[in-house]
């Protein structure tokens, strides 16, 4: 009896330390890539009978249609004039934090307006996989610990949605842009910074 107690016990122990070492290692050896459009429906309202997703797709469908037109399109406040266009600020190219942990891409961050406030984009990117990386803008050039980014501050946009390809995260208003000097991978059980980018004012 005190043998089938002791292998239950066993198997209690064990199942939960595999679960765990799998969400651990995995993303090691696991890539998750993710190609999100620009979003072009920024500054739209949605219908009642429609989702983000349906007017994305409407737009996005329109996009590709060519229909020339002289008139000329009035802008958000019904006078004669052309929309402003989502605007580059910040941006900065990925680098490796170690021999280990690496990347590469680029991360900008755009004015989509007054009322839609900013977002942030990486295109081209690849990093390293690991378990819970989060998206954080922080207030210094080159955090290369936890200690650095607790000492200057930093802001999370969320988890990372797939260490391949392109993605968009939404910046809340209330953070200051002007304070805002990298974007920063971090591997949040570990507190590890897997890369960053140092951002500087966009030449184009």
């Amino acid at each position: 009896m005190l043998r089938y107690l002791l292998i239950g016990s066993g198997i209690l122990i064990v199942i939960p330390l595999a679960w765990l070492a799998w969400w651990l290692l995995s993303p090691l050896v696991i890539t998750t890539e993710v190609n999100e459009d620009f979003p072009l429906a920024t500054r739209a309202v949605v219908p009642a009978n429609m989702t983000m997703a349906e007017v994305e797709g409407a737009m996005a469908a329109a996009a590709n249609l060519e229909r020339p037109i002289d008139e000329v399109m009035p802008d958000a406040s019904g006078s004669a004039g052309s929309q402003a266009q989502p605007q580059a600020g910040l941006t900065g190219q990925f680098r490796d934090a170690d021999s280990f942990h690496k990347g590469a891409g680029t991360a900008t961050v755009y004015d989509l307006g007054s009322e839609d406030g900013h977002i942030l984009r990486l295109e081209d990117f690849r990093v390293t996989n690991g378990p819970d990386l989060r998206v954080l803008l922080a207030n210094a050039t080159n955090p290369e610990s936890h200690s650095d980014l607790e000492d200057a501050g930093y802001v999370e946009l969320g988890k990372l949605k797939g260490n391949v390809g392109s993605q968009n995260y939404d910046i809340p208003s209330s953070v200051s842009l002007a304070d805002v000097q990298s974007v920063v991978i971090y591997c949040n059980p570990f507190r590890v910074v897997f890369s960053v980018a140092t951002l500087g004012t966009s030449s184009g």
